[in-house]
């Protein structure tokens, strides 16, 4: 059997080298590439022609639902499997929808990781057990997409979350790779959204919806 030629991309170096010293002991995959985002991505597929990427779904420059979106545009026979810190499901319908062949937590074992790589290359769809549940939940009716999160993005979800929190707009920026006026449009939209008028019931919102603890 020949190897599964594999590119990582991620913008955490650290992760990413990491993984990949993990995956090169494996006979059967080789990795032929790393990428840092999502623009580094259609450049090094195109180079490279990989047969699974591996794709952190938040990156700075071009996020990697953008990024899958316009590899499978120039190069449909390029699988992409997601490898991602966040399961929202937002993320997860829009990367499924888009043509991801699977979508798994950072958190996964390597066997798992490999394993996932095999099965995606070869056809099939993998998702996390985490992600597969709430997937299956939206899809059997047992709840909608936006029920937590009342139409919020996930990118707004993720600003509520670091706000109740306690973190002023320059941290939040600081932290997201955003500018300050990015922060300040995403808390406006989210105060419409949910209803509220300020970060004091902002923050009771995320409690009560279990976004963060009290």
């Amino acid at each position: 059997m020949r190897p599964v030629k594999v590119m990582i991309t991620d913008d955490n170096a650290l992760f990413r080298m990491g993984l990949s010293r993990l995956l090169k002991d494996d006979k059967r995959l080789e990795i032929v590439a790393e990428a840092t985002d999502g623009k580094d991505a259609i450049e090094k597929a195109a180079e490279h022609t990989p047969d699974v990427i591996l794709m952190d779904s938040r990156m700075p420059n071009m996020d990697g639902i953008e990024a899958l979106r316009r590899i499978a545009a120039e190069q449909p026979d390029i699988k992409v499997l997601f490898l991602s810190s966040f399961e929202n499901e937002g993320d997860v319908l829009q990367a499924m929808r888009s043509g991801a062949g699977g979508y798994i937590s950072k958190d996964a074992l390597p066997e798992a990781i490999i394993s996932s790589i095999i099965a995606v290359d070869s056809g099939g769809t993998v998702l996390s057990d985490g992600v597969a549940r709430r997937v299956v939940e939206i899809a059997s009716g047992v709840r909608r997409a936006d029920e937590a999160s009342d139409g919020m993005t996930a990118r707004e979800v993720e600003v509520l979350k670091l706000m109740s929190s306690g973190l002023a707009n320059k941290q939040i920026a600081y932290r997201l790779r955003i500018s300050e006026k990015t922060v300040r449009n995403h808390i406006s939209h989210i105060y419409e959204k949910i209803g509220v008028v300020d970060r004091a019931q902002a923050a009771l919102y995320a409690v009560r919806k279990g976004l963060i603890q009290a």
